[in-house]
């Protein structure tokens, strides 16, 4: 009989995703993340194959981060903007340091160039966009937004999303939460109607 699991696979992936933000994608160790996540390397081994596949295992995770954060900001906020902007700043949280933004370039690296990265990549971008423009059109029915070209507007928040992390990571003024924050009220704002 087959002994249990005493570390979840999600429990490995979290540790995965901390290690890499630490070390990046491209120096991490198989070991670093065994002593993260409390399993062996060689544990790691037999659960996801190889370095590699375990990379796969959490870019393939990453697809459901914009929806989750997005919904956990939808219950802690009255409106659907405030809610929109918090979460897609929430999805950037492992970022805090100019240098964690390099190491998440590294990974964007393997993203463009893999073609197994690349299909990860491509849905999590997809779901993003996806859910933004869920939040516009609640934000469009709750009166918070003018009537809207929504497919536009939300190909403007990712572009501002994504670029405002590279800008901050250069600039570095204040926090990345509040880079992106200002970022997205300025892409919004015009859009928006009077406050209530």
């Amino acid at each position: 009989m087959a002994r249990p699991r005493t570390v979840s696979d999600d429990d490995i992936l979290e540790a995965t995703a901390r290690v890499v933000a630490r070390e990046g994608a491209l120096r991490f160790t198989l070991a670093q993340v065994g002593e993260e996540a409390g399993i062996s390397a060689p544990g790691l081994v037999q659960r996801f194959g190889s370095k590699r596949r375990l990379l796969l295992a959490l870019s393939e995770r990453s697809r459901r981060a914009p929806g989750d954060a997005l919904a956990r900001a939808r219950a802690a906020h009255d409106r659907v903007l405030d809610a929109l902007v918090a979460g897609l700043a929430e999805t950037m949280s492992p970022l805090e340091t100019p240098e964690s933004v390099a190491r998440s370039l590294e990974y964007l690296g393997l993203d463009i160039a893999d073609p197994e990265f690349h299909a990860h990549a491509l849905a999590f971008f997809q779901a993003l966009r996806g859910e933004v423009r869920r939040a516009l059109a609640d934000a469009v029915a709750q009166k918070e937004l003018k009537d809207v070209d929504l497919d536009a507007l939300a190909r403007a928040v990712e572009v501002a999303f994504n670029g405002s992390v590279i800008t901050w990571a250069v600039h570095r003024h204040g926090t990345l939460r509040d880079a992106l924050r200002h970022d997205l009220a300025l892409v919004l704002a015009p859009h928006r109607r009077g406050r209530r």
